[in-house]
């Protein structure tokens, strides 16, 4: 099971934390259909063997979650059945400066609210609580052989840590022990050794979290166990001191303070903004909507990341093995069907099969008279890609390279239910 646990490890680190979008939420029967495509799929496969290679189930990992964001990106953009045009109407939310409020629109397409532009101060961005330990002597041996152990408190919930000081291990070796117990504890805390310029090193322990909950004066508490030896080591560690206690966000929009535990706050449900640093004094910025020609450019923008993102992961995964020349070319070819086309409303088509976009000659086609034509060639583009993404994140497998064993026998075939979640991608390992 090693190599499901490592292809298990490389979505999580990779994925795991990315944003999640409305559109990744399923009614019964749009799950039931998944299912029921994965199981067709699976149904009229040939038997094959795959190369035992990590890089495999990375490339049908990396293949399916991107073609899973073109998906999305397109959801977006479609209202019911009015065309791609339609969605152009959706506001973009904009910002007087993005690199100290980033502003982002989560209203429903459609909606026709009356929020205004206003202004907003920010005087204090969340602050996470970071203990930081004493600077030792990274090579020295200051804590004695022995059994040492230390309770950490986080609001309700207590975790209790144990940990041996071995014969030869140095102050450095005890702090990178500590920091790894740490942090594979998954309890909410980042930990890592810092280095000065004098040959010392510690131990700095960081919330994950943001804030401080009503009644709450600290994150997280550590206090070593009623042993002398414990307390010693925990005093010379250093951990238990707070060095830059947690803080809530602080704020006015339109003079009306407010207070955040984290840096990400909603405003009437309809902007989403990220408090990246703290406005001048007596200074604010401004949030409203950006103008329609510019929400379009935004808008049709995402739609290309999302195409040149996969066309990214093809290009990477090509070489030797020629693992992505059959992604490449599908991909491709979906632009190539209507370039001409494309490249006079702005969408450029490069050699390496990324879409560049010329927002002024974008800008004039979207305003034209004959902008309906447009949106056409638009539309077309969207729904070939749609296609070729639903067949990429259905059955990634088809772009790996592998050895046909043996075809079914057609017409006489059955599924095979276990192994539907090997043609999503997701089950990878030289067992099955």
């Amino acid at each position: 099971m090693a190599t499901i646990d490592t292809v298990y490890h490389y979505y999580l680190s990779t994925y795991a934390n990315s944003t999640v979008s409305r559109y990744d939420s399923h009614k019964k029967s749009e799950l039931r259909d998944i299912y029921n495509q994965m199981v067709k799929t699976n149904k009229e496969s040939p038997l094959y063997k795959i190369q035992n290679s990590k890089d495999v189930a990375k490339f049908a990992i990396d293949v399916k979650e991107n073609a899973r964001r073109i998906k999305n990106v397109i959801s977006s953009l479609s209202a019911g059945d009015t065309g791609i045009e339609s969605a152009f109407s959706k506001k973009v939310a904009s910002s007087t400066d993005d690199s100290i409020i980033e502003a982002r629109y989560i209203g429903t397409n459609g909606n026709t609210d009356s929020t205004e532009d206003f202004e907003i101060e920010v005087r204090q961005l969340a602050q996470p609580q970071i203990n930081m330990g004493n600077f030792l002597l990274s090579n020295a041996k200051d804590i004695p052989v022995g059994s040492y152990s230390f309770d950490l408190n986080m609001s309700s919930v207590s975790f209790e840590f144990q940990f041996n000081v071995n014969e030869g291990e140095t102050n450095r070796n005890v702090q990178d022990k500590l920091a790894r117990l740490i942090k594979s504890a998954n309890i909410g805390l980042k930990a890592k050794v810092i280095e000065n310029d004098d040959g010392q090193s510690a131990l700095q322990l960081e919330s994950a979290r943001t804030g401080l909950n009503d009644g709450e004066d600290k994150i997280f508490d550590i206090i070593p166990e009623g042993t002398t030896t414990s307390y010693v080591a925990t005093q010379l560690l250093g951990i238990h001191q707070i060095t830059s206690p947690a803080n809530n966000a602080s704020f006015s929009v339109n003079g009306v303070e407010h207070t955040a535990y984290s840096n990400t706050v909603t405003i009437d449900q309809t902007f989403e903004l990220t408090l990246k640093d703290t406005t001048a004094e007596g200074e604010s910025e401004t949030i409203g909507y950006k103008t329609s020609v510019d929400a379009v450019a935004d808008n049709l923008q995402e739609l290309v990341d999302s195409y040149n993102s996969i066309i990214d992961i093809a290009t990477n995964h090509r070489g030797e093995k020629q693992q992505g020349d059959k992604l490449l070319a599908d991909m491709r070819n979906v632009p190539m069907n209507y370039r001409s086309e494309l490249e006079s409303i702005g969408l450029r088509t490069q050699d390496d099969g990324r879409i560049y976009i010329d927002k002024a000659l974008l800008a004039d086609a979207v305003t034209s008279e004959d902008s309906k034509e447009n949106f056409k060639v638009l539309n077309a583009f969207k729904n070939a890609l749609n296609e070729r993404a639903t067949a990429a994140s259905i059955n990634p497998m088809n772009y790996v390279n592998k050895i046909v064993v043996a075809y079914k026998n057609p017409g006489h075939n059955f599924a095979t239910p276990y192994i539907s979640s090997l043609y999503a991608g997701m089950m990878m390992d030289r067992y099955c």
